[in-house]
């Protein structure tokens, strides 16, 4: 804690305290989440953007560590951070996924391979573990639906902080492994997410833990905004022209929009019109059918989908998001199931990228706007894939192909290829560009 808070008192932090997003009420930069004293509205980090125009630069940041702390002064902490080489994922020019589409500049942002536990809520847990330290918890917790009870077990261990997780009971294993093996305590609850979360609303009252999704989630939900400065960067300082997220909570549709809102106030980057459109599974989709509909309310659904990692049936920040792809010309749409997993599989066999089911729905969304004449082919279109297809193999298990079998002979292999060649050339299908 000495050297936290000398640091901090030698660089001093930039943030000065939270706000309330409807009313606009202050309040110190403690652990809480939503505007008590008022009107029950969410609570959101609030900065001294001079301060931080006078320290940043295109060069400083150019210079900083090849992690999210780059952009440290655009994060809500005082002191040192928990730096376990979260962000600066890829952000790859796929063409040949771009060529099957019918696009001319597509990019995908792959946090499927982020650190250390392959999916951008490595990010939220690096800044809300780091604030939680500074705020004296010692025991940290999360609501999952799988990803972020990885992160937070997993950066905990390696902050040394006391960790207990709770996940719905019926997880994908390759989630539920990727917890255990940090050796936490993981709570699976008999229930979906939104119960899961009313669960630990009331244990966070009780025990006075920091969970990073309820009384740390202003801290928690700003390391989103890295991923809009890392797509600015590496687009070599430029805005792209459409973006294509997954939608869970909303919260990350919010927060890459405040990223790039922040680095054009600081004069980071030249302003232009981004549009914004979001990805849902129909299987929980609440925040596109009230696109669809017209609302800028949500009404709540139980979650029936194999996008788990995105099943929330009650979403908090639905309504920002709907904003955000009002006032920026975008979308909000959603795909089945099998589109899903056909999706998996077109970025996989396309681009040599693996990812799980909430990545699968953004890229059948993606198809389904260009099929829809919503994005245009020369426009410079970026697509998030939040987490790796490693965590979620049950969803596409059946759906691919087996390995042949064959005896270690040439001639045995001979027929196995020739068998492998007569089927590829069955499934061949013209590919329009």
């Amino acid at each position: 804690m000495t050297a936290t808070l000398s640091r901090s008192a030698l660089s001093g932090s930039t943030f000065t305290g939270l706000r309330c997003k409807e009313c606009g009420h202050a309040y110190e930069a403690s652990a809480r989440h939503v505007c008590e004293d008022v009107c029950f509205g969410p609570l959101e980090v609030v900065y001294d953007y001079d301060a931080i125009r006078a320290r940043v630069s295109r060069a400083s940041i150019e210079a900083g560590p090849t992690s999210i702390w780059r952009y440290r002064e655009f994060l809500p902490i005082e002191g040192d951070p928990i730096d376990v080489g979260t962000g600066f994922t890829p952000l790859l020019k796929a063409n040949r996924l771009a060529r099957r589409l019918g696009l001319k500049n597509l990019y995908i942002k792959n946090d499927g391979v982020n650190m250390p536990t392959l999916s951008f809520k490595d990010r939220v847990v690096s800044v809300a573990l780091t604030r939680a330290r500074e705020l004296g918890f010692t025991t940290v917790s999360c609501a999952s639906t799988g990803n972020l009870a990885n992160s937070t077990a997993a950066i905990a261990a390696h902050a040394g902080l006391e960790c207990c997780v709770f996940i719905p009971s019926d997880l994908e294993m390759g989630k539920v492994l990727g917890t255990l093996i940090y050796n936490p305590t993981l709570m699976a609850v008999k229930g979906n997410y939104d119960q899961v979360n009313r669960l630990c609303s009331e244990v966070a009252n009780t025990y006075g833990w920091g969970f990073v999704n309820i009384n740390l989630r202003p801290y928690y939900s700003e390391g989103s905004k890295t991923l809009g400065y890392e797509v600015i960067e590496q687009l070599g300082w430029q805005l792209p022209d459409h973006i294509v997220a997954p939608l869970a909570s909303g919260s990350l549709f919010t927060k890459i929009r405040k990223g790039f809102d922040e680095f054009i106030k600081v004069g980071l980057v030249d302003e232009k019109p981004v549009r914004f459109s979001g990805a849902q599974a129909e299987g929980c989709s609440p925040i596109a059918q009230a696109f669809a509909e017209g609302r800028d309310f949500i009404t709540p659904v139980k979650p029936n989908t194999i996008a788990k990692s995105i099943a929330i049936g009650n979403p908090a920040d639905g309504p920002y998001a709907i904003d955000i792809a009002n006032r920026s010309k975008g979308s909000i749409s959603a795909v089945n199931d099998q589109e899903i997993i056909d999706g998996i599989k077109l970025l996989a066999e396309t681009e040599g990228v693996f990812t799980e089911t909430a990545g699968g729905t953004t890229i059948a969304v993606l198809k389904k706007l260009v099929e829809q004449g919503k994005i245009d082919p020369g426009e410079t279109t970026v697509a998030y894939i939040t987490g790796n297809g490693l965590k979620t193999t049950e969803a596409v298990a059946s759906s691919v192909g087996e390995p042949l079998t064959i005896e270690p002979q040439l001639a045995s292999f001979n027929a196995a290829w020739e068998r492998a060649q007569s089927l590829h050339r069955a499934s061949w299908e013209p590919i329009g560009v």
